[in-house]
């Protein structure tokens, strides 16, 4: 999962969905020395993930991408799914999507203090730019995906690949629509 489904699935409170961010930042963090529910949402993020990773809609969805882009299969759903619940979030909130990520935003800049470093720096870009509201385009989507694959350090064939996500986009956004629902059912379990 990426940034934005985690903070939907997060245990609802400020300090939670600033831990269920940190599961992306946590190098070098003691999940210890973190406040509870900042420990809490670190928690559920990786509980998260691990639901995911062996979900089997999610290891089917990685089998339609071509070879020499399946290695990055994973990091492409994540971000590719934030599009999805956005498409369909009216199936999984009753609240507004731009009441939610306007309340998300607010709760970042609020809780930065709780951040490291550069987890504050990469929030405060998702905030003064609006990565999520962007996500609402598959075209951003590619974007997203291509600034992921220049920060790869070795020869890779992962830009580019948001051609294969729309070659197979019905498939791929079917098999989120079985998945996700049942993410939402575990992670509400996992709080």
């Amino acid at each position: 999962m990426n940034h934005l489904a985690h903070l939907f699935l997060s245990p609802d409170s400020p300090q939670a969905r600033v831990g269920s961010l940190l599961g992306d930042f946590a190098r070098g963090i003691v999940p210890a020395d973190l406040p509870a529910r900042v420990r809490a949402g670190l928690y559920h993020h990786r509980a998260v993930d691990a639901f995911t990773d062996r979900h089997p809609d999610v290891i089917a969805s990685k089998q339609l991408f071509s070879p020499q882009r399946r290695r990055f299969a994973g990091v492409a759903l994540d971000i590719l799914y934030d599009h999805y619940l956005l498409r369909n979030w009216q199936r999984f909130s009753h609240l507004d999507p731009d009441t939610f990520i306007n309340q998300v935003y607010a709760e970042l800049d609020a809780n930065s203090s709780l951040m490291p470093e550069h987890m504050q720096r990469v929030t405060s870009q998702i905030v003064r730019h609006d990565w999520f509201r962007s996500y609402m385009e598959l075209d951003n989507i590619g974007y997203a995906l291509d600034r992921v694959a220049g920060r790869i350090r070795f020869r890779n064939a992962f830009s580019g690949i948001i051609e294969e996500i729309e070659e197979h986009d019905s498939e791929l956004e079917h098999r989120f629509l079985i998945f996700f629902p049942q993410l939402k059912h575990f992670a509400k379990e996992a709080t």
